[in-house]
């Protein structure tokens, strides 16, 4: 028996995550209030018209069958990307923040997906109202904004494992609790104590409480917006590390966090994706490190102790797609800051707020060139790959491989499309690798010291779209063009 498309339920949802999305808007509206900006009223129009939409699709919508499909699944994620982020931009576009309807759709999709890329020339410049919300974009959109609503979901009568399936990054996805919603809270309450935890550290450690708010949204959301031009650059060693320490939790799987807090720490401590995650920044920091106290000429124990903190901080900051920044690594040797360049392929673990690969899948592709190695010695042996002891399924290691495939195809395609654009070819790579990793630091003049503002238009919009397929990890967006997944 075949199901019609459920369309009034996909509306009903969007309303439903539109009046979130409104909820969150009072508090920059709030900030722009205590802090008497003239944009106060701007943030109360958005936060109306946001509402009001949302009310009107609740109320269309309202007799709309609960069951949630593969079909209308896949949809709303995707789709709840778009309309959080044509809302999002009112602030920004009926503010002057930014100069168009363009950039303000980039700077909102950028921050939705964490991906930390700005148009903004002059950060320092802009409103509170408008720092709070660029964080809480990134905040939002950081450990899933599908995530958060299925906690929230139910008092509007809607729900569904679909929509946690095609929203939650990784090979695979854990279930915390038999019901979704008490997984969805229960991220969500980790997601809150780090936040908090940090802010009040950034705040006892010098840092203005604003800021610190403002820096923790962005931080725990691997995001990267700061609320000053020159990123952490000005702020002192106790807050760059601490800041460092926060992006280093932020890239761990969130489950497994909260089974450490209920104290299965076991969990963590043998999990192979989290080895290779917490080696990989080791070892490049490490690298990075040395090699920057060698470059140095003054071989003193503060220079070790900076080049030290700054490669701790850049890898970290790369390899979780965070993208804040310490020091302007274009004037490191080459060599150096191709490493960096890696290492925003890369991401962090599965079931974390990171973009990029994932160091599972990474670990996947070698275990099982490994075994193809063993295979082609003894032809005749069964030689499985193993995760954390236990064999990897087909479909798994073919869903990693596709994976790849399409990862770098997406690239080429990007990298050529930037080209036509009139982007530089090597500006062009860093671009798209920061766009569909949700890096936002890229190389060259988009660099840690630049920013997309004069990036041409067109390429601005075929960024946003490749931000949006590297936060749904391809599959999820590339899906809705599939004849198979529309026939009935």
């Amino acid at each position: 028996m075949t199901r019609t498309f459920n369309t009034r339920l996909v509306v009903k949802t969007m309303g439903a995550l539109l009046i979130i999305e409104a909820v969150f808007m009072l508090l920059p509206t709030l900030a722009s209030w205590l802090y008497g900006e003239p944009d106060f009223r701007v943030f109360r129009l958005s936060t109306c018209l946001t509402f009001s939409a949302g009310l009107l699709a609740m109320l269309i919508g309202r007799r709309a069958d609960k069951h949630v499909g593969e079909r209308e699944g896949y949809l709303i994620v995707a789709l709840v990307w778009f309309v959080f982020s044509l809302f999002g931009m009112l602030p920004y576009y009926l503010s002057g923040a930014a100069g168009s309807f363009t950039d303000a759709f980039f700077e909102t999709m950028s921050g939705f997906t964490t991906t930390g890329a700005t148009i903004l020339p002059d950060v320092e410049a802009m409103t509170h109202g408008v720092l709070l919300w660029r964080a809480l974009t990134q905040w939002l959109g950081g450990l899933g904004i599908i995530v958060l609503c299925i906690a929230i979901l139910p008092m509007f009568g809607l729900g569904g494992m679909q929509l946690y399936a095609a929203e939650v990054t990784g090979v695979s996805y854990e279930k915390l609790s038999p019901r979704i919603a008490d997984t969805a809270k229960r991220m969500w309450g980790l997601y809150v104590l780090l936040t908090a935890s940090e802010t009040l550290l950034l705040w006892l450690f010098g840092m203005e409480g604003f800021d610190a708010l403002c820096h923790s949204l962005s931080t725990i959301a691997t995001g990267g917006f700061s609320t000053r031009n020159l990123s952490l650059m000005e702020y002192s060693p106790a807050i760059q590390y601490t800041v460092g320490v926060f992006m280093l939790l932020s890239g761990i799987n969130f489950a497994l966090l909260i089974y450490t807090l209920m104290r299965k720490p076991e969990k963590l401590l043998h999990d192979e994706e989290t080895h290779w995650y917490l080696g990989a920044v080791a070892v490049f920091t490490v690298f990075i490190s040395v090699g920057l106290f060698l470059s140095q000429r003054n071989f003193t124990p503060s220079g070790a102790e900076e080049a030290f903190r700054h490669g701790f901080f850049m890898v970290t900051a790369a390899i979780t797609s965070t993208g804040y920044a310490v020091t302007d690594y274009m004037n490191w040797h080459v060599v150096l800051w191709v490493v960096l360049f890696f290492l925003m392929f890369t991401g962090a673990s599965s079931g974390s707020t990171s973009g990029g690969l994932k160091w599972v899948r990474l670990a996947i592709i070698f275990k099982n060139g490994q075994a193809e190695f063993k295979r082609r010695i003894h032809p005749n042996a069964i030689i499985p790959v193993k995760l954390n002891g236990k064999p990897v399924p087909v479909q798994t290691l073919n869903n990693v491989v596709a994976f790849m495939i399409i990862y770098v195809m997406v690239i080429l395609v990007t990298v050529v499309a930037f080209c036509a654009c009139g982007i530089d070819f090597d500006e062009a790579i860093g671009t798209t690798v920061s766009a569909i990793g949700n890096v936002g630091i890229s190389i060259g003049s988009y660099g840690p010291m630049g920013t997309y503002a004069d990036f041409p238009m067109l390429a601005k919009w075929l960024m946003t779209l490749v931000m949006l397929i590297g936060r749904l990890e391809i599959f999820t967006v590339l899906l809705l063009f599939s004849p198979a997944l529309w026939r009935k």
